[in-house]
């Protein structure tokens, strides 16, 4: 490659890091509050939920999601010590121990909670968009008591429950990051079990993100049935696996169609935060 070029790609991936840093210092002056809850409540609103996804930007594994209801409109303070969970958050912001110790705190106090996944194959027949819009559906249908108005990160789910999108919101909503919270934990929990099986692609660290060894591993011995084969480091793996095979003889114009650029900040914040 030319220098001039060389040059020109390294220039590019230090401005997108920098996107990333900066987005990640903005991340961190966010307050976390029950702001949007109370405004929910005062609405008429009794059961809030906060809905959030994880994995997005992953090229191995399903998407998660979860829906928490934290507290209801006659708890609107939150002032009972016995239900009240300090520090939460962005889960992309807290260490892994911490998410941890905050995951069963709010299993155990919040008023209702739920977990769902999308796998991978889905992912590929859908793109990956529209495939945590459906895990976090399918979340909240989950919540017992249901849930009657929801805040959500960033995006509109398909259900006729008021709901509001939030930029930020899992650094914003404390009902959000504790979906946040529970999801990462629980697809952290599932990508590390396949850890064994697929020991090649470091599972267990990298969580199946685009990291230098997942992509050396995946040049070296091509991507397994659970990569997301619509994903272009995914897709153009030199070794290709019998499901990648499949796809390209019956299916690849559709699977092209549907292919989405992988949530680079995402990706890039998680580095961060595993240097800081």
């Amino acid at each position: 490659m030319p220098k001039s070029r060389l040059k020109s790609a390294a220039a590019s991936k230090a401005d997108r890091v920098s996107a990333a840093t900066a987005k990640l210092r903005l991340l961190k002056k966010l307050r976390c509050t029950l702001n949007f809850e109370k405004k929910a409540w005062a609405a008429g609103a009794r059961y809030v939920a906060g809905v959030d996804e994880v994995g997005r930007g992953s090229l191995f594994g399903p998407v998660v999601a979860a829906a928490v209801i934290l507290c209801e409109s006659d708890d609107r303070e939150n002032d009972d010590p016995a239900r009240r969970i300090r520090g939460l958050r962005d889960s992309k912001l807290i260490s892994a121990e911490k998410r941890e110790e905050l995951a069963l705190l709010i299993r155990e106090r919040a008023v209702a909670w739920a977990i769902a996944a999308v796998d991978s194959a889905r992912i590929d027949q859908i793109n990956i968009y529209q495939a945590s819009r459906v895990a976090m559906l399918h979340a909240v249908q989950q919540l017992a008591p249901a849930a009657n108005h929801l805040l959500i990160d960033a995006v509109r789910l398909d259900c006729e429950i008021p709901q509001q999108p939030i930029i930020h919101g899992d650094a914003l909503s404390r009902s959000i990051a504790a979906a946040s919270i529970i999801a990462k934990v629980e697809r952290d929990r599932m990508i590390s079990a396949w850890d064994p099986v697929f020991p090649m692609y470091g599972l267990a660290s990298n969580k199946g993100y685009c990291t230098p060894r997942h992509l050396a591993a995946l040049r070296e011995h091509g991507p397994s049935p659970l990569h997301r084969q619509s994903f272009s480091p995914v897709w153009n793996a030199p070794i290709p696996q019998e499901v990648l095979g499949f796809m390209l003889d019956d299916v690849a114009a559709d699977v092209v169609a549907a292919v989405q650029e992988e949530d680079e900040d995402e990706e890039e914040l998680v580095a961060e935060v595993a240097e800081t």
